[in-house]
């Protein structure tokens, strides 16, 4: 989901701007620079997954003028990279959807926190506490990291948009409930089945791709 109108206040924009460095910062200091300048693998992980998001992310549906939805991917993106440099794949993904004109130049930070950050943050937390839980059945990463993770970091993120939206006065609270909000499990789903499939496929056929596996904890 994303804004592809200028639908927001002056306000929130710089709001959003200043969140969006702030966490741009965190994730630069995040990223293994010296790995992903060393591992050729990473960089074509990395520059892979950029360049499914942008395609992906051309496809979309739109709703209300301005607002759209699309599946994300960032939380299979998030398992591969880590959730730092997932964020620097995804903005690389959203700068492609602003090329292409999909979404405004002027809304890249509130749809980068959206479309990106949140979803990466909402998956790295989710995993981090799946590690902490310690299960040792590898379906528990499967199932919690990949499918309940996907529809999670979709929900929080929705509903942030709509909070954000509600606030600018673009929409009135009841047309934000009927015409998205009640829509929203019908897009965790299709979010935790193709985030889900694609991570069994990766811990199937190719579990190195990613990074956050410890494949020792499940044998």
């Amino acid at each position: 989901m994303g804004m592809s109108l200028n639908i927001l206040s002056a306000t929130q924009l710089w709001v959003t701007g200043g969140l969006f460095f702030a966490l741009l910062y965190l994730a630069a200091m995040g990223v293994d620079w010296g790995r992903l300048k060393s591992e050729r693998a990473l960089q074509h992980s990395c520059l892979g997954a950029a360049v499914a998001l942008g395609l992906l992310w051309q496809l979309r549906a739109g709703l209300s003028p301005g607002l759209t939805i699309h599946i994300f991917g960032m939380t299979v993106v998030t398992l591969m990279l880590g959730w730092a440099l997932a964020i620097f794949a995804g903005l690389l993904a959203l700068l492609m959807v602003v090329i292409t004109g999909r979404e405004p130049l002027l809304l890249f930070a509130a749809n980068g926190l959206i479309t990106v950050m949140m979803p990466a943050l909402v998956s790295h937390g989710i995993m981090v506490w799946e590690r902490r839980r310690n299960f040792r059945n590898f379906f528990a990463y499967i199932f919690f990291c990949g499918f309940f993770g996907a529809a999670i970091a979709v929900a929080l993120a929705g509903c942030t948009m709509v909070l954000m939206l509600w606030a600018s006065g673009t929409y009135s609270w009841y047309q934000l409930v009927h015409e998205y909000l009640q829509y929203l499990p019908l897009i965790m789903l299709p979010e935790a089945f193709v985030n889900g499939t694609v991570v069994t496929g990766l811990m199937v056929f190719n579990p190195e791709l990613l990074l956050t596996l410890d494949e020792r904890r499940y044998r």
